[in-house]
């Protein structure tokens, strides 16, 4: 089980680094809860797999170039949490002062939960 999950948390990251949306919800229920949270705090939260599929093709456009990059897994229960190197490219000028062509680098994580093979809630943690 574990490493079908793994394995499933890899294509989704794979695509994602890629910004190939279709690949990205592959794997995710139709019920599908997103939470990106920001210091403590969610600051996005979509339901259902279509949510997320929109707003997933919005942001290809924030990034030029973007990679996550797992450093470390853990696994608990129908939980895959993946420690990330995160690193993009800025596409476009952001509302934070933040311009077009800077990188960006942080750490985060994203923790997968699962419905048997499906992805039900994922969370971004920066």
């Amino acid at each position: 089980m574990q490493e079908h999950q793994q394995h499933i948390v890899e294509e989704y990251i794979a695509a994602y680094n890629h910004k190939d949306v279709v690949g990205m919800v592959k794997h995710l229920h139709e019920e599908l809860i997103f939470e990106n949270i920001t210091g403590g705090e969610v600051d996005l939260r979509l339901e259902g797999k279509a949510a997320f599929r929109q707003q997933a093709e919005q942001a290809t456009a924030y990034f030029s170039e973007r990679k996550q990059t797992p450093t470390a897994w853990k696994f608990e229960g129908g939980l895959v949490t993946v420690e990330l190197d995160y690193q993009a490219t800025l596409a476009m000028d952001f509302p934070n002062g933040m311009k077009a062509g800077e990188e960006l680098k942080m750490k985060g994580k994203s923790v997968f939960q699962f419905a048997g093979d499906l992805i039900i809630k994922l969370q971004d943690i920066s």
